[in-house]
């Protein structure tokens, strides 16, 4: 039940923080279930839930979505996840917990405090390669949005375009990063308590009903900036705990 719970807050702050400035269900909810599961039962469960909540921000939000620009980056986001599914199933869990820690806290950094030395990118290759990298960290670590956000302050996407197309992005992603686990042999599902389901369903639900009412409330940058804090609090803490395992 303590398990449950500790879902149900992280889906529905994650969920919320989403919905109010785009991204937040994998930055806020990674880290957390990666302590109260472990790191690849942890992010198997944010991958399911992370595709689950963008599917129904993406059908809101469908009108701003730029599908050609959101097709191409999931389109690849293959060639980053089965790399890092082959690693997850190679390493133990403490040095997984450090990786994935560090990853998140170096990608909340470049997002953070390096997007004003970001040149300006266009063209096809940067746009892949983000995808690509993308899958990479939201296989590994349950983040995709780091990656992309840096990519999309590099291509002056505007804004309310970004935080739209973003959500369609994360439901491929999550969906590639679950098959890619399961097909190779490193995560499942099968472990998880029934309760992980209707707790993370719910906070979900009510995660977007709260950001809804919110959104036109909480300035995006705000919203945003809390969920980088939470995350790094939470990779923060993921790692120190692998390191103190090893």
């Amino acid at each position: 039940m303590l398990v449950a719970l500790g879902v149900f807050v992280s889906i529905f702050l994650g969920s919320c923080l989403q919905r109010v400035s785009g991204m937040g269900m994998g930055l806020v909810g990674g880290p957390l279930l990666m302590l109260l599961l472990g790191p690849v039962q942890g992010i198997m469960v944010i991958n399911v839930l992370a595709c689950i909540n963008a599917a129904m921000l993406t059908y809101t939000a469908r009108e701003r979505v730029d599908w050609r620009k959101s097709g191409a980056i999931a389109s690849v986001m293959v060639f980053g996840s089965i790399p890092a599914a082959f690693l997850i199933r190679s390493i133990d869990t403490a040095p997984l917990l450090v990786i994935a820690g560090a990853a998140l806290l170096i990608a909340l950094g470049v997002v953070t405090f390096g997007k004003k030395y970001v040149p300006h990118l266009h063209g096809l290759g940067p746009m892949l390669s983000a995808g690509v990298l993308g899958g990479f960290t939201n296989t590994l670590a349950g983040i995709a949005g780091p990656v992309i956000t840096v990519y999309a302050q590099a291509a002056r996407w505007e804004h309310s375009m970004y935080t739209a197309t973003l959500q369609p992005i994360f439901m491929v992603g999550g969906a590639i990063s679950v098959t890619a686990k399961l097909v190779t042999g490193a995560g499942s599902l099968s472990h998880a308590s029934w309760l992980v389901w209707p707790a993370g369903i719910l906070g979900m639900i009510l995660g977007i009903a709260i950001g809804t009412r919110l959104a036109g409330r909480i300035p995006r940058d705000k919203a945003h900036m809390l969920s980088l804090a939470v995350a790094a609090a939470g990779a923060a803490v993921a790692m120190f705990r692998g390191v103190g395992q090893l």
